[in-house]
């Protein structure tokens, strides 16, 4: 389990190297829309992309060869992953009505080359429509949605976070059963290559999600999952199955964790998976944006603290333009005693100060107090840190 572990970590949290290279190397990063302090797409990329900022990702879109699209999740992926799952052939008869409608808006993109959803609706006044999630949506966007899930649309930009719409050249589709297969099994080993070491109920439950992805292959999916298990190296550690890329050995000394301390996006690979999660470091975290504020164990967008090759915590950040507040809870109930830890912690939120673009005032390394009851309140100028409930 401890071999599990370093690898857990030391394979995904690789030296930073270009954003490219990175969202390449990773094979997908995971999106969501939630500011608390940055977006898990740009804390993702900001361990492992040099000199990586807040927005960056959304600001060099354009010179990327990556896209938005759905793969297990919402997120980014270089166009050749992308291209693996379309044309996609969504399941379920569309109305002649619908078909008009997204014609016509395919018809208008078209035309002029980029469309923000704004310009779309005011042309065509679709009306509003209830969404997946009970409320209220613009049908136009749904259709937009739509034309972008089927790989007719894709997303050219963003424009303060709204998505403009571009035409999609398409992509040829797999030429027979061999081909399906290939580019199936393909997607496979982009999702193992991002979560591994897996768990065997998550590798089953995480490649089903590729029915999302992959909508016109969902009928061979648990044949692509048997393959999978019959390739993938395997183990077995208390009583738990686990599986990772035939190519790689968690044993081996490469695999072995750094002294940093980091603050981790709640859809990091690292910690993506909660059953995983639990095994590895013997705690259960839980995202808790959705959850009631009375229930909250943890906060609102709390960040799994890693130190070496243990997640021993986590942190709530919030960003001010001259200040940084970091309110940290550990499962211990205080923070380790190491002055290596307190070293490393230091320097984590000097990070995220970078990060965010604080303009803080300069700081005294090394100013460091406690708290009530022994938890960490590491304090500097620019910068309070206070302890959470467990």
């Amino acid at each position: 389990m401890a071999q599990l572990r370093r690898y857990a970590v030391a394979r995904s949290l690789f030296a930073p190297t270009t954003l490219e290279g990175a969202v390449e190397r990773l094979g997908f990063v995971q999106a969501d829309p939630i500011r608390a302090p940055a977006r898990a797409q740009d804390l993702t990329l900001r361990h492992r992309v040099e000199s990586y900022r807040a927005g960056d990702l959304e600001r060099e879109y354009t010179k990327l060869a990556i896209e938005e699209d759905f793969f297990v999740n919402y997120g980014f992926l270089p166009r050749a992953n992308q291209a693996l799952m379309h044309p996609r052939a969504v399941p379920g008869r569309v109305g002649p009505r619908r078909r008009q409608r997204s014609e016509a808006l395919l018809a208008f993109v078209r035309e002029r080359g980029e469309a923000h959803p704004r310009e779309v609706d005011a042309h065509f006044a679709h009306g509003r429509v209830r969404n997946w999630f009970g409320g209220s949506s613009s049908a136009t966007t749904q259709l937009l949605d739509a034309l972008h899930y089927r790989g007719l649309l894709r997303v050219a930009r963003r424009e303060s976070g709204v998505r403009i719409y571009a035409p999609r050249e398409q992509t040829p589709p797999a030429r027979g059963a061999a081909e399906r297969r290939e580019r199936l099994d393909a997607l496979v080993e982009l999702v193992v290559r991002q979560y591994a070491p897996l768990p065997g109920r998550t590798l089953t439950a995480l490649l089903g999600r590729l029915r999302f992805g992959a909508p016109q292959w969902r009928g061979e999916i648990s044949r692509a999952i048997e393959r999978a298990k019959q390739r993938l190296a395997h183990t077995r550690v208390e009583g738990v199955d686990w599986y990772w890329p035939a190519d790689e050995a968690p044993a081996h000394p490469g695999y072995e964790p750094d002294d940093e301390v980091r603050l981790l996006a709640p859809f990091d690979p690292v910690v993506w998976d909660r059953r995983r999660f639990e095994l590895l470091w013997g705690w259960a975290y839980r995202f808790e944006a959705y959850t009631p504020p009375l229930r909250r164990q943890r906060g609102y967008y709390a960040l799994p603290l890693l130190w070496r090759d243990r997640v021993i915590g986590w942190g709530s950040i919030a960003a001010g333009e001259r200040t940084l507040e970091a309110k940290l809870g550990y499962v211990a109930g205080r923070a380790p005693r190491a002055a290596a830890f307190r070293r490393a912690l230091e320097l984590e939120l000097g990070r995220m100060e970078r990060f965010l673009s604080i303009t803080s005032p300069t700081r005294e390394s090394g100013t460091l107090a406690s708290a009530a009851e022994g938890a960490a309140c590491d304090r500097a100028p620019g910068r309070a840190t206070t302890p959470s409930p467990r």
